[in-house]
């Protein structure tokens, strides 16, 4: 066992060391009635209660009756939400509305205990002891800013002014999975409280390696949370949560189209260390409340790849990652009369350094190299001076950001109208280093067949450079609302952004090309050609609302939207045997549909749940100077998304204080096209889920299976080098969880 596994282990058995005991009693874990959409608290603290937009909430008992564990537990039950599972916890793709993004900037903002999560790569995480989950849909950029043009999600965990004793839990499921948490909360005064919180999950994983015979999805991950609430006045608050998380992992089990498996050679592999401190302080007047959100924030991570996941030796990448964010919110909020406003000033900087080096092998060499150069003047053919050499790259990215925002709202009668603007300034910079240190020799054929050396050619290639880009942004914000019950529609008009940036990952190619021009090949594209991308931008316009009926026990949410989106910014694979893949902007495209969710209560007992999402993305223009691709359907983003759950509290069989509960699901996405050709699909696709939960006063029992149905479906396509490769979704999983609350 290695270091990082013992730290995992630790981090997550210190608290149980304190203790014995957590979890969720029977009313938290049994089917309940559902909570209503439009009367839960509000997570973001920067939320003006607006009803004029698209939210779904799920709360800490739902959580843990769904088995929602982390962020991407929240697809398809928010419509039109899809966060797919592939590679590794750094491959944490999200797509909303058509929207989306597998690299780089986000589409998404999120923030867990006020604490904002800037890198996407660091989103995918599993979340002990959470209190709600909030997915808001649609432009979020006047309080959110850069990056929350598809909406922003929120997620609180548990106060220990409001939770009290020691909670665990374990579980134990198919693919030698274990899970365990444990929590201690407790409150020193009603105005002083900590919580320490830890878990553990460990997976042998379930797709092998047909080439070593190894299972590829691993993993050992942990995590540690300490929060800390005090209220020193009844106008003024502190809260303090510093995390700190750990994943191993391998990862990568990418399946190929041509021959249907998994087969290669080197290992792939990632991990993860985050830490991050978040400090949120407020002072409530008479009419005025002063928000400070303050965080910094450190991610490490080292990802190593079998870039042609092949058998052959053609290269590999490790992709090693430092980075360093601090964060300021600074804000006002009020009301007088009719009248209401929030509004107030951010900034954040961040600084990354990352050593990306391509290891060139034998096989790539031969076929990338030799071949390409020696079909092209086979009289005088190339011999590489060695059977692998590295492509060096390493890189200093700095963002410097900071806005100013207002948001006003005036009421009148049953009418709402909000007006909001932001004013968002950053700059982008870009120090990077590429080197390599080879050579060849070139034979010349001699009429008898014979070779003879021609000449050598050494390549020592030191090239640097600093870039810089600075974006200027004006984000508006209209809704208009009519509070009535028990239909209350709304309009929402908003803006959307996310920034532009650089492609470090391509940079590698640009060396290989560079070589290639050593050696008489033209080089296909240029420096400035792919090293950059344009921010995206958006106008989205969106009707919908909310509805209360039979008593309340009937909740209708409904929303039809369009989005105009210019620049859209695109992951694709450039044409030939390249290495890399890069971040592109199309012309401009547009996504428009719908969205219906509905609660209902059907008996005291028994409880529905059901939400549909429906997206048309398309290219309105788009031509990457080989194809038109007008009129073919947005890549990755699925057509629709479906969620229907069924729930059924046995209140009338409880034994001894035991009551059962029943849940069945179903999930289902699709169709998504792999390609801009829209020449691959994954077709729609369902599954079910089940589980039996046992209640009692301080304890739960909660048997589950997950995609009972065996469905085979696709999350992710990719091309490497010409060829393409699939990774399949997760197969039928089941286990058992304890939940204990002391």
């Amino acid at each position: 066992m290695n270091s990082r596994i013992l730290a995992i282990t630790f981090l997550s058995l210190l608290p149980a060391t304190m203790y014995a005991s957590a979890g969720s009693v029977a009313a938290s874990d049994s089917v309940r009635p559902p909570h209503l959409l439009r009367e839960v608290e509000v997570l973001g603290v920067k939320h003006t209660d607006d009803d004029a937009e698209a939210v779904t909430v799920v709360d800490g008992a739902e959580a843990r009756r769904l088995g929602i564990e982390a962020m991407r537990g929240l697809a398809e039950i928010a419509p039109n939400f899809y966060m797919p599972q592939y590679g590794s916890r750094m491959t944490s793709s999200i797509y909303v509305r058509g929207l989306g993004a597998r690299m780089d900037q986000p589409v998404v903002g999120l923030t867990v205990d006020n604490v904002p999560v800037l890198n996407k790569d660091a989103y995918d995480f599993d979340i002990a002891e959470i209190d709600r989950m909030e997915v808001m849909r649609g432009a979020q950029a006047v309080l959110g800013g850069r990056n929350t043009m598809g909406g922003q999600i929120n997620i609180r965990t548990l106060s220990p002014l409001t939770t009290k004793g020691l909670r665990a839990s374990a579980g134990y499921g198919n693919g030698n999975t274990v899970k365990a948490s444990a929590a201690y909360y407790n409150s020193f005064t009603d105005h002083f409280g900590m919580s320490l919180a830890g878990q553990f999950n460990h997976t042998d994983g379930f797709f092998r390696n047909e080439h070593t015979g190894k299972l590829l999805d691993h993993e050992n991950s942990g995590s540690l949370r300490w929060k800390t609430v005090w209220r020193p006045l009844s106008r003024l608050s502190f809260t303090n949560t510093a995390s700190l998380s750990l994943a191993d992992q391998g990862g990568y089990p990418y399946r190929s189209l041509e021959t249907g498996k998994i087969a290669y050679n080197d290992t792939c592999s990632y991990r993860r260390t985050v830490f991050a401190d978040g400090l949120t302080v407020a002072w409530a007047g008479k009419r005025v409340v002063v928000t400070s959100l303050t965080s910094v924030q450190y991610i490490d991570d080292d990802m190593h790849l079998d870039q042609d996941f092949l058998t052959d030796e053609y290269f590999t990448l490790r992709q090693k990652n430092r980075e360093w964010t601090v964060t300021e919110d600074l804000f006002t909020r009020g009301e007088r009369g009719a009248y209401s406003w929030l509004g107030g000033v951010w900034a954040f900087y961040r600084t990354s350094d990352m050593h990306a080096p391509v290891n060139f092998k034998d096989t790539g060499i031969e076929r990338l190299i030799e071949e390409h150069r020696n079909n092209v003047n086979p009289d005088y053919p190339i011999r590489w001076d060695t059977r692998s050499f590295t492509l060096g790259s390493e890189f200093t990215r700095r963002t410097v950001a900071a806005a100013v925002y207002h948001q006003s709202a005036f009421t009148t009668g049953l009418w709402r109208f909000e007006v909001g603007l932001r004013l968002d300034i950053e700059r982008n910079t870009l120090d990077y280093r590429s080197n390599c240190n080879t050579g060849y020799t070139t034979m010349h054929i001699l009429p008898d067949g014979a070779e003879e050396v021609y000449s050598h050619t050494p390549i020592v290639i030191d090239d640097g450079a600093s870039m810089g880009k600075t974006f200027v942004e004006f984000i508006p914000k209209f809704t208009a609302s009519y509070n009535w019950e028990p239909l209350a529609p709304y309009i929402n008009i908003s803006k959307g952004y996310k920034a532009g940036g650089y492609n470090t990952q391509m940079l590698s190619d640009v060396l290989q090309q560079r070589i290639m021009s050593i050696m008489g090949i033209a080089a296909p594209y240029s420096l400035e050609q792919i090293v950059s991308y344009d921010p995206e931008r958006s106008m989205n316009y969106e009707i919908g609302f909310h509805s209360s009926l039979l008593d309340r026990r009937l909740k209708i949410d409904g929303t039809f939207f369009f989005i105009d989106c210019r620049n859209q910014q695109l992951t694709v694979f450039p044409a030939g045997t390249t290495t890399g893949r890069i971040m592109t902007n199309a012309g401009r495209t547009r996504s428009l549909g719908a969205e219906l969710t509905a609660e209902w209560t059907v008996v005291e007992d028994v409880n529905l749940r059901a939400s549909y999402g429906y997206t048309n993305a398309t290219f309105r223009k788009y031509n990457n100077g080989l194809q038109d691709f007008r009129g073919k359907r947005v890549p990755y983003a699925p057509a629709n998304t479906l969620f229907a759950e069924i729930g059924w509290r046995a209140s009338r069989l409880s034994f001894a204080g035991i009551t059962p509960a029943l849940s069945v699901s179903t999930r289902g996405a699709g169709s998504i096209y792999w390609n801009e050709e829209n020449s691959l699909r994954q077709p729609f696709y369902a599954m079910a889920d089940i589980a039996l939960v046992f209640a009692a006063e301080k304890w739960s029992l909660r048997l589950w299976c997950d995609n009972l149905t065996g469905t085979r479906y696709n999350t992710f396509y990719f091309m490497s080098i010409g060829n393409a490769f699939l990774q399949e979704g997760m197969p039928r999983t089941f286990g058992a969880a304890l939940r204990i609350r002391i």
